[in-house]
């Protein structure tokens, strides 16, 4: 394979990138080099002894009926549903209990004949009437938005190109949505840097090229912003400048957009939740590392300021994930070690009754509305695909609570318990270990943990065909809660970012060592799979540590830390990252960047590398260069360990997936690690 003499000098470092011409997505070469990879990879994934047994389990998970979260709207009742097909459908009913007989509003099966164009985002108007969607081709993150009449099903003339992040959010008068808009890409739409974005006003009927600009910041390319909470009168703004770095607010009465600040410095987030009158309620971290809820009067004092009181303060040991507004009080949403649980209050912050949602669970949807006591909720775990609950309430008083049944088959038989290891810095670390029935833990058994630990987001017990597939076919799952994460709150979020970003590695390592050393497993048989920054995760395991692992698996993963913000919106990932272009940051990403971190002459273990040739999130090219970069330094190891690459085309970072190519992918992953971690799989009765 070609080998360019391409090297930049960064910081006064030069360093090699012999395999740039990878990141050009449309050149005969690149072509050539995916047609290449794929043919090399399909004959070894397709001899793998479990890739058919997988494959039928994993469809039996993914073609099993599922039910999203109940929503209210002008007096109708919506919710997302799927009974084996491709892609969800959103249906419409005139109570909740009709839904399984709810007319079908929205089929994304029918946008496009091989169940790639799929629906990323959905608002229906305040009074039930027209819902705003928005479809994306072949997994991408651009959006066409629509809208379409919900009595008649038929779509209006509406159309708006070149969309991506934010929902439509509706306006007071229930014919107009603000959205995120940028212009049409001048070169290569999935690979090129994005510039500035603006937020949009459409209404209904309008042309697309006449809505009108209500913020824009083209002095600040990177900094994005998003009208919410909805309210008739207040117009609320947030505005930030990264994945995970904080956030401002202003807010303005509608129609005038004189916009007067509540918060600024992006130092804290700052979650807008809902208002009731004139009071803004908002979740924050800002002094509460496990956040708090405030409250901020709208109508300014005498000296033109915003007062905030404190509603709920800082729980002593739980995340205050978030909140909502009720008819008469609160539901708040905490997280505890990890796991979900649900309150009640009343809107002056005193405590109520809590939600009997279960144990082990986590929040997969709430809706709840400021003029309704009803609450719907839905759940999962590990192994549980979601359950439905309603819950009325009285303020903060807990009235009735009942489940909805869910058809399909029951789940696969479980046991959920949490180990603890000590990392590098003495923290403890907390992991959940799944076991299958019938493994009372006597012996080492093949093993799969599944981490991301990035951008403050919780791995919390929730269901994944991939995950249960392996435990339903003998396999122990492993999913821990790394710094970077988001299950203890912002500190255990900033302890894993920028130059601290080892640490999560180190976390990992100090699961991983705990695993082998109490018996659950032996590095022959632990597999370790992530995606996105968990295919970060996964490759600096692989090269940092290549011999705890029977098989690694990076997904979609962020590889090349020096270029990854000179691709589409890599340039938000700083604030978790740190910027190669900054030479005080720059040290700590090209310590532990996974495509420059590899050796020649080390045996890496078995390696499936695994992208989408149309993920315009994080670009292919980082799975393309180091893939080939491995390969190459595999060869002058004398190892034999296979390191592949497959590439699945008209796919993306992994929304809208059709559930058969998804069952594919699952299903090599599956029993790439099952094979290599000597997991006998048994073909499905």
């Amino acid at each position: 394979m070609r080998r360019s003499e391409t090297v930049d000098e960064l910081h006064g470092v030069r360093i090699a990138d012999p395999y740039r011409w990878l990141e050009d997505a449309d050149s005969d070469e690149t072509a050539a080099f995916v047609a290449a990879q794929n043919a090399f990879a399909e004959p070894v994934l397709a001899a793998l002894p479990a890739r058919d047994a997988f494959r039928e389990r994993v469809t039996a998970l993914l073609g099993a009926p599922t039910r999203g979260c109940p929503f209210e709207r002008g007096g109708r009742i919506f919710a997302w549903r799927n009974d084996g097909q491709n892609q969800d459908v959103l249906v419409v009913a005139d109570a909740v209990d009709d839904l399984e007989d709810g007319r079908v509003l929205l089929d994304a099966n029918a946008l496009s004949a091989d169940g790639t164009v799929s629906v990323t985002a959905a608002s229906v108007s305040p009074d039930g009437q027209l819902l705003a969607y928005g479809t994306a081709d072949g997994g991408s993150d651009w959006r066409t938005l629509k809208v379409r009449d919900v009595v008649t099903g038929i779509d209006l003339a509406d159309e708006i190109p070149w969309t991506k992040w934010n929902s439509p959010v509706w306006m007071p008068d229930g014919r107009s949505f603000t959205y995120w808009r940028y212009d049409a890409p001048g070169g290569n739409g999935l690979t090129d840097e994005m510039g500035p974005g603006r937020l949009m006003v459409h209404v209904v009927g309008q042309a697309a090229e006449a809505d009108e600009t209500i913020w824009e910041r083209p002095e600040e390319p990177r900094m994005f912003a998003r009208h919410w909470p909805r309210d008739d009168r207040w117009f609320v703004l947030s505005t930030d400048t990264g994945s995970s770095s904080g956030n401002d607010l202003a807010v303005a009465a509608h129609g005038a957009y004189d916009l007067r600040q509540l918060v600024e410095g992006h130092e804290h987030e700052w979650n807008a939740i809902g208002i009731r009158g004139n009071t803004l309620f908002v979740v924050t971290d800002a002094d509460a590392a496990r956040y708090r809820l405030v409250a901020f009067d709208l109508d300014p004092g005498m000296h033109g300021s915003h007062r905030m009181r404190e509603v709920v303060p800082e729980h002593e040991t739980d995340v205050l994930l978030g909140a909502s507004l009720t008819e008469g009080g609160l539901v708040l949403e905490y997280s505890h070690d990890a796991s979900h649980r649900l309150q009640l209050a009343a809107t002056d912050g005193t405590l109520g009754d809590a939600v009997p949602i279960g144990d082990g669970v986590s929040l997969t949807g709430l809706s709840a509305r400021a003029t309704s006591a009803t609450v719907f909720v839905t759940t999962s775990s590990f192994v549980d695909r979601g359950t439905r609950h309603v819950v009325e309430t009285d303020g903060p008083r807990l009235v009735s609570h009942r489940t909805l049944p869910t058809p399909g088959p029951a789940a696969p038989a479980a046991t959920t318990s949490r180990i603890r290891a000590t990392s590098t810095d003495g923290a403890e670390v907390p992991a959940f270990v799944v076991r299958p029935a019938g493994d009372d833990g006597s012996a080492p058994r093949p093993t799969l943990i599944w981490a991301y630990g990035g951008f403050n987001i919780p791995m919390n017990p929730g269901f994944r065909a991939v995950l249960a597939a392996w435990v339903d076919a003998g396999g122990v799952l492993v999913v821990p809660n790394l710094r970077g994460g988001g299950e203890f709150g912002s500190d255990w979020h900033k302890q894993g970012t920028k130059a601290r970003k080892q640490q999560v590695f180190d976390d990992l390592y100090a699961i991983a060592e705990q695993l082998i050393a109490t018996g659950v497993t032996t590095p022959a048989q632990l597999a370790l799979h992530g995606r996105s920054n968990g295919g970060l995760l996964a490759g600096a395991a692989l090269t940092q540590r290549p011999e705890l692992w029977a098989a690694v698996l990076p997904g979609v993963g962020v590889l090349d830390m020096l270029r990854f913000h000179r691709f589409t919106i890599g340039w938000a990932w700083t604030s978790d990252y740190g910027d190669p272009d900054d030479a005080a940051e720059f040290p700590a990403l090209a310590a532990y960047s996974p495509l420059h971190a590899i050796r020649d002459g080390v045996a890496y273990p078995p390696t499936l590398v695994t992208t989408g040739d149309h993920d315009d999130r994080v670009v292919p090219a980082h799975s393309f260069k180091f893939a080939a970069e491995l390969q190459r330094a595999q060869a002058t190891s004398g190892s034999e360990a296979p390191i592949l690459l497959s590439i699945d085309t008209r796919a993306g970072h992994g929304m809208g997936k059709p559930k058969d190519a998804a069952a594919l992918e699952f299903a090599d992953q599956l029993a790439f690690a099952a094979h290599h971690a000597g997991l006998a799989v048994d073909a499905v009765a």
